[in-house]
């Protein structure tokens, strides 16, 4: 999970709202501080720090995802590296481990405490509500801060939590993580300080209860060596994304290249523009239905403009959603033909959703396809071979190989290097790139 979270927030370190993140936040420059990946010799305060990467991590929503739904690693590992890098004393790889591993327990059982959050989203984005917990849990673990103080941060954290899902499909949904990352140091920092907040504040009707309608929370089994318990993460695998989108468009993808291949098997030199019509069958949900994307980010969350690329292409990947192939008659003229149906027996949920893709030719010919769960899906997870190239390719794209090479070194041993926050100044040796608005697209999945 740290692996594939670096690599995408070092591609993200291209992206125009990155960009306009790190102007914005390079005004509180002080002495140095904490590294801006991508950036060498750019360094900032720890929480804008957390707050820049956590965008770039966004930038694209090519980030980890697991169930119930919300990209867990995001909000946390660009703040706890930037606190590494802060602190006086530099923590080990095991104390980063275990403070990562304290902040996804916090994202996972809160979540498990609602059965409203184990759907597709409808009000509030996850992560701007569990996200910035879980980075107040991780960052107070590393910290060091005692029972009581971390209380405190979860409280003041739970003061920066929730974000209307009328921002996804913008620049501004980018923005959930880095708040989440920074939020949650910040909290974790004023905790430290003294600063106090409600003990019971995940107890209580008026306290974290307000972002889930049906939220009960339970006590849990105390932690002790001789205990049963259970770590959410040991329980389940995360889902890790072959391409730069929502994560529902990953099942519409997959079952749009089968039928591509379906037509191709029976007309090799089958022509698509003869395609009359697609019959797209997935669940409701109106913040992923954009039936005629104008932006990167509207195309991200669109069924129509994922199963679309994916019949034209073979394949849905970073240059999907670059503007020249945005801009192509062939896909305007297909986007036109899609229907979308949410069948009932189709839940909004990303454990119990599919994808069905019906194409229907000019000749009469029809050709099915239907994705019950996709290659990167936690019950389907990504091999290591392709987890590691995903993060090469990526990081690639901004750091020098002998760096690459080093990142995944460290992660590999993480457990036994003394100093994490070497990580950090890994993030930054990078080569000669444009950071154009437009130059990420040049990479490729």
């Amino acid at each position: 999970m740290m692996l594939d979270t670096l690599g995408v927030g070092l591609l993200g370190t291209r992206t125009p709202v990155f960009n306009v993140t790190f102007q914005y936040s390079k005004r509180y420059q002080e002495k140095k501080s904490s590294s801006v990946w991508g950036r060498p010799g750019s360094y900032l305060p720890s929480h804008y720090a957390a707050f820049v990467n956590g965008v770039a991590v966004h930038s694209m929503d090519f980030d980890d995802t697991w169930h119930p739904a919300t990209h867990p690693s995001g909000a946390m590992l660009p703040a706890l590296l930037a606190l590494a890098e802060s602190l006086p004393s530099k923590p080990s790889g095991l104390d980063l481990l275990l403070a990562f591993n304290v902040g996804l327990e916090v994202q996972g059982r809160l979540m498990r405490f609602s059965k409203e959050a184990h759907n597709i989203p409808k009000r509030f984005h996850p992560p701007t509500v569990v996200g910035v917990m879980g980075s107040a849990a991780a960052t107070a673990k590393l910290l060091g801060l005692s029972s009581s103080q971390t209380m405190a941060a979860l409280a003041i954290a739970c003061s920066s939590a929730g974000a209307p899902l009328a921002n996804a499909a913008t620049q501004t949904k980018p923005l959930h993580l880095g708040n989440a990352a920074r939020r949650g140091l910040e909290a974790s920092q004023l905790a430290f300080l003294g600063l106090e907040g409600n003990k019971h504040i995940l107890d209580l009707e008026s306290g974290f209860s307000i972002f889930y309608q049906d939220y009960f929370p339970r006590h849990l089994a105390e932690v002790s060596p001789t205990s049963q318990y259970r770590w959410v993460l040991d329980e389940q695998d995360i889902a890790f994304k072959r391409f730069p989108a929502h994560l529902g468009m990953h099942w519409v993808a997959d079952a749009a290249v089968e039928a591509r291949n379906k037509i191709h098997t029976r007309q090799p030199n089958a022509d698509l523009s003869q395609i009359k019509r697609i019959v797209l069958r997935v669940p409701s949900s109106r913040y992923i239905d954009c039936p005629l994307p104008a932006t990167e980010h509207e195309a991200r969350h669109s069924y129509q403009f994922n199963c679309c690329s994916a019949l034209l292409d073979g394949e849905v990947t970073v240059d999907s959603f670059g503007s020249k192939m945005m801009e192509r008659k062939a896909l305007k003229d297909l986007l036109l033909k899609v229907h979308l149906e949410n069948p009932e027996d189709n839940q909004a949920s990303f454990e119990k959703m599919y994808s069905e893709v019906v194409v229907e030719m000019a000749n009469g010919e029809t050709y099915t396809a239907r994705c019950n769960t996709f290659y990167g899906h936690w019950r389907k997870p990504l091999n290591q071979e392709h987890l590691l190239r995903k993060f090469k390719n990526n990081a690639s794209t901004v750091l020098s190989s002998d760096a690459v090479d080093s990142i995944v070194q460290l992660i590999d041993s993480l457990e036994t290097v003394t100093d994490c926050s070497v990580l950090g100044s890994c993030m930054q040796f990078h080569k000669h790139i444009n950071h154009s608005s437009e130059s990420y697209y040049s990479a490729s999945t």
